[in-house]
């Protein structure tokens, strides 16, 4: 699929608005060798918007894959792409934001990243954790102090746009209360096994763009599992308009009017997940994902887990 052909959300700021593509590239973990290929496959292949971030590892390997395709001509202008990176939680402190955010632009070799968003709503200290994370790799958490840090990132064009990451509608209102710029984008767990009503419905009210990842329940991901693509009433809804389950599900979620971060480093099914913007869902096909009994996936640790609706 051609990248013009991928529809784009408007995301919103005080200053500026800027167009980002609906559907972008993830590069969690885990990584498998071949991953700066696999990258450049995607650029091949149509991707604009790449989602990385300090703690995934990619960084440096989608820098790799961002230059070749400079080189080969796959890419006319940095203006082309879309480039999401996050801040980890043992960098969640007011004075390390800016060590943080150009340690990522120095790893990626670009002089700006599109939108740098807070990983997760907690500090953690320095340390080599096991998921799910300890108590005691908790710290306590100056929100105020790093928003107000990640403000000054935007100012000084370090990156367009800041937002957030597994936010929940708690944490937001808090975070709205005080913030000059507030969040363009909230990256969460989306998926029609874990649907967010309530916290989709605040960010629309308060013009953030959702950001769904794990659309597909992160298959094959220490954290994931199989529960959106196992799924017998997503199978029958595919089966009747001859998509896959992948297929059904991230139509789903670009009908709710969210974007979309989704993975997967086989050049089919990367082919496949662009496949969804010619088609549409109909009335019977929504009762039946309204029928999916809800569960979420991520549980990185006591602090981390917060049930949403």
């Amino acid at each position: 699929m051609s990248s013009s052909n991928i529809p784009h959300v408007v995301l919103q700021s005080s200053s500026n608005h800027h167009k980002m593509p609906v559907i972008g590239f993830g590069t969690a973990s885990p990584f498998i060798a071949g991953t700066k290929e696999a990258l450049l496959e995607a650029i091949k292949v149509g991707y604009r918007h790449f989602d990385t971030a300090t703690i995934y590892g990619s960084e440096k390997p989608l820098g790799e894959a961002i230059a070749e395709a400079f080189q080969l001509g796959l890419i006319a202008s940095r203006d082309d792409l879309f480039i999401t990176s996050k801040l980890w939680c043992t960098d969640n402190f007011p004075h390390l934001v800016f060590p943080a955010i150009y340690k990522t632009l120095q790893s990626l070799n670009l002089k700006y990243l599109d939108l740098y968003l807070v990983q997760w709503p907690v500090a953690m200290i320095h340390g080599d954790w096991d998921y799910p994370f300890p108590e005691e790799a908790i710290t306590s958490f100056d929100l105020k102090g790093v928003w107000q840090a990640m403000e000054e990132c935007q100012k000084q064009g370090l990156t367009k746009f800041i937002g957030v990451s597994n936010f929940n509608c708690h944490k937001l209102e808090n975070l709205l209360s005080f913030a000059t710029i507030p969040p363009s984008v909230n990256q969460v767990e989306l998926n029609p096994t874990w649907q967010q009503k309530k916290l989709r419905e605040l960010c629309q009210k308060e013009g953030i763009v959702v950001t769904a990842c794990s659309p597909l329940g992160s298959v094959g991901s220490f954290w994931g599992s199989n529960k959106v693509m196992d799924n017998e009433l997503l199978n029958q809804i595919g089966e009747a308009h001859g998509k896959s389950v992948a297929q059904v599900s991230l139509r789903w979620l670009y009908e709710l009017g969210v974007s979309i971060v989704v993975k997967s480093y086989n050049k089919e099914r990367m082919k496949q997940n662009l496949e969804i913007f010619d088609w549409s869902l109909t009335k019977e096909d929504y009762e039946k994902i309204d029928e999916i009994k809800q569960s979420r996936t991520f549980n990185l640790g006591p602090k981390l887990s917060e049930e949403e609706d």
